[in-house]
């Protein structure tokens, strides 16, 4: 399994034959949740294979530290997934071959963390803690003051006439 770290190519690039300068579409920037979600999947994904060579592993961890640095710009400091994924970073990689894919599946894993962390924002994650109220619909109103308008009505006809 060999991944491409190949660099994109930018605008004005030495693309064209005998060291011409041609100019060629700029590339737009990925979004770093998207590239890290790819990542991710690359690991965790059901039909992706454990990675075969130590290289492999060097390179998957490279680059989900990567997205990790990328992402921890995007939270704020101290957030919970944002520290265990940090703290794994700064761990060197395992020797072996069992311990270096575990190791790569708990980077991944706390990358997806820090993706949800990022989709969500810490606003939507506090409030996910806090106790809804259920904020009934338009009908559900309209429905209830026909009730009891029609309650009224009944009680109104059924009261005798001096």
């Amino acid at each position: 399994m060999r991944l491409s770290l190949d660099p994109r190519r930018g605008d004005s690039q030495l693309v064209g034959g005998r060291g011409r300068r041609e100019s060629v579409t700029v590339v737009p920037k990925r979004d770093h949740v998207v590239a890290a979600l790819e990542t991710v999947t690359l690991v965790l994904g059901e039909d992706s294979p454990l990675p075969e060579s130590a290289r492999d592993v060097e390179d998957l961890v490279r680059l989900l530290r990567g997205h990790v640095a990328q992402l921890g710009a995007r939270t704020t400091p101290g957030s919970p997934a944002l520290l265990r994924a940090q703290q794994l970073c700064s761990e060197s990689i395992p020797e072996g071959y069992m311990p270096s894919r575990v190791y790569l599946v708990q980077l991944a894993e706390a990358t997806q963390e820090l993706v949800a962390y990022v989709g969500v924002g810490p606003g939507a994650m506090l409030q996910e803690r806090r106790r809804r109220w259920w904020e009934p619909r338009i009908n559900v109103l309209r429905g209830a003051v026909f009730v009891v308008a029609l309650a009224c009505l009944v009680w109104a006809a059924s009261v005798p006439r001096t």
